[in-house]
Formats: structure tokens, C-alpha cells, sequence
């Protein structure tokens, strides 16, 4: 059986808020896998893991621009938050985000493509940067939307400078109708997918393996209730079905009025720009997601030292 450490139960408890002795049961018995602790909590109740494990800390700035029909986002990461305010670091990022956008969000290509009056390539004056400033950084990804027809418009949530934050939102709506008026639309519709970060466009688009984790959760909540297998499976249904209306943006209510489908919201908007309105896509860029911000224990670095 693996050893269950309090560092892992300390984990557990900052993703999921579940008390303590909940969680040290929890990967007891899974046998100390985290993934797997944090299903077992959320079929037990205990635990609202969906909302908490994406918590993730790393800083820096993301930076978006749109222009017409297309638009890109860029993150770039820092070591601490201070970087994120500092002059030199913005202006970099901002220049980075619009070449992303001219390089169709290929982060190879923008790494090699010429910085504006620098002499040097964009990785070439990150490299100057660091040693400017002092921190390590790094260009961590990039993305384009574009529409044939229609507009791609940005978002930045709480921005620090302009098109500069933490949370980067592009809208891409297709339709002949009225640009203007379109691009009211898609400016709440970005503010809602900031806000509400949609796994997906559609139902069809959701990762199939998000699904299966959320039957089998289903499955087991219900199978605990002791109803029949023909309940079970209705009631499973029945929860993937709030589930697609929880990160599903098709699915889910509009945040303007906290009712209405956002589909409906879209479908209704080809009255008011003259013509029907498709979302062709959308991206959602937020600041060191996905990255384990090391934490760092000083008396533990110390007594390591002097073993050596």
C-alpha cells in the first residue's frame, strides 16, 4: 500500500476544500493517487474538485489582439507577479501578441520571427529580457481564431495595460449581418466565456474522456442510493445532461441574464444584426493554468543542505 504522506493529504485538501480525515480515507483508498482521491470524494459528496483542481498558479501575462476577422492570444510566463507590472515586460508581450497574430498563432514561428527594432529574433529578445530584468521566462503558447465572414473579437479580463491580464478571451462569430452590432454581441459573449470558462463549443465537442469521468461518478452516486438499474440510468442521464449545461457555452445560461441559453442568445441576435449569426469558435487563455506552481519549503531546502 503506498504511503500516505501529509504533503499528499495537504494536496488533496488545496484541490478539493474536503477535510482532513476525508481525505486521508480518500487516497487510502485509491492507494494515493490524486485523480483518483478526487473522484472518490466527489461521489461521496465531499468534494467540489470540478471547481477547484484548475486552481493553478504561475504568473506573467496574456496578451490578445483582434483585428476583423481573425485574432490571437499569447502567454508568456514569468517568475513572480512583479514582472507582470514592469514596462519592459508588457511592451514585450504586446509586440509578441501581434506578431502571433500576423504568424496564424504558431508558437514555433513567433519564437523566429524578427522582434520590431531589436536586431534579434522574438526568443532572442526574451533571452535579453531575462538578463535585463533577472527573471526566467518563457514563451508558453499560442493560439489564432479567424472567420471568413463575420468577427473575432477580444477580451481581457481585469487587464493590467491594454489587451494585457490574466484571463485572454477571443470570440469568432460568423455572419453577413451587421459588423458592428455583431461585435456588441461577441463582446458579451466573451465577457460570459471568461467568466464561466466553457469546456466546449458544443456537446458534440466535449472530450469524450470528460464525459465517461462524469458517468462513472454518476454511476456510482446513484448505485450508493440503492435504486434499480433503470433509475441509475435515467438519473445518470439526467446528470450529464446539467453537466453539458454547466461547461458546455452552447448549453449554458447567459451570464447577462442568468437564464436564457446562450444558443438561444445567438439564434435570437440574427433579428438584431439582419442576419443569422453562427459561434464559429472560441479561446480562453488563463494565466498559468495547467502548471504546478513549486512550493517552495525553506526549513526542508535548508536540512537538505547539510546532509550534503
Amino acid at each position: 500500500m503506498a504511503e500516505i504522506t501529509a504533503s499528499l493529504v495537504k494536496e488533496l485538501r488545496e484541490k478539493t476544500g474536503a477535510g482532513m480525515m476525508d481525505c486521508k480515507k480518500a487516497l487510502g483508498e485509491v492507494q494515493g493517487d490524486i485523480e483518483k482521491a478526487i473522484d472518490w470524494l466527489r461521489t461521496k459528496g465531499l468534494s467540489a474538485a470540478s471547481k477547484k483542481a484548475g486552481r493553478v498558479a504561475a504568473e506573467g501575462l496574456v496578451g490578445v489582439v483582434a483585428a476583423g476577422t481573425k485574432g490571437a492570444l499569447l502567454e508568456v510566463n514569468a517568475e513572480t507577479d512583479f514582472v507582470g507590472r514592469n514596462d519592459q515586460f508588457q511592451k514585450f508581450v504586446g509586440a509578441a501578441t501581434k506578431i502571433a497574430l500576423d504568424s496564424a498563432g504558431d508558437l514555433e514561428k513567433v519564437k523566429t520571427t524578427a522582434f520590431p527594432g531589436s536586431g534579434r529574433d522574438v526568443q532572442g529578445e526574451l533571452t535579453n529580457l531575462i538578463a535585463t530584468i533577472g527573471e526566467n521566462m518563457s514563451l508558453r503558447r499560442s493560439a489564432m481564431l479567424s472567420v471568413s465572414d463575420g468577427v473575432v473579437v477580444a477580451y481581457m479580463h481585469n487587464a493590467v495595460a491594454p489587451d494585457l491580464g490574466k484571463i485572454g478571451v477571443l470570440i469568432a462569430l460568423e455572419s453577413t449581418g451587421d459588423k458592428a452590432k455583431l461585435a456588441g454581441l461577441a463582446k458579451q459573449l466573451a465577457m460570459h466565456v471568461a467568466a464561466v470558462n466553457p469546456l466546449s463549443l458544443s456537446v458534440t465537442e466535449l472530450d469524450q474522456a470528460a464525459i465517461e469521468r462524469e458517468r462513472a461518478i454518476l454511476t456510482e452516486k446513484a448505485g450508493q442510493a440503492g435504486k434499480t438499474p433503470e433509475i441509475i440510468a435515467k438519473m445518470v442521464e439526467g446528470g450529464l445532461r446539467k453537466f453539458h449545461q454547466e461547461v458546455v457555452l452552447l448549453e449554458q445560461a447567459f451570464v447577462m441574464d442568468g437564464k436564457t441559453k446562450v444558443s438561444k442568445v445567438v439564434d435570437d441576435a440574427a433579428k438584431l444584426v439582419g442576419a443569422p449569426v453562427k459561434i464559429a469558435g472560441f479561446l480562453r487563455f488563463a494565466l498559468g493554468e495547467g502548471i504546478e506552481k513549486k512550493s517552495e519549503d525553506f526549513a526542508a531546502e535548508v536540512a537538505a543542505q547539510l546532509k550534503k
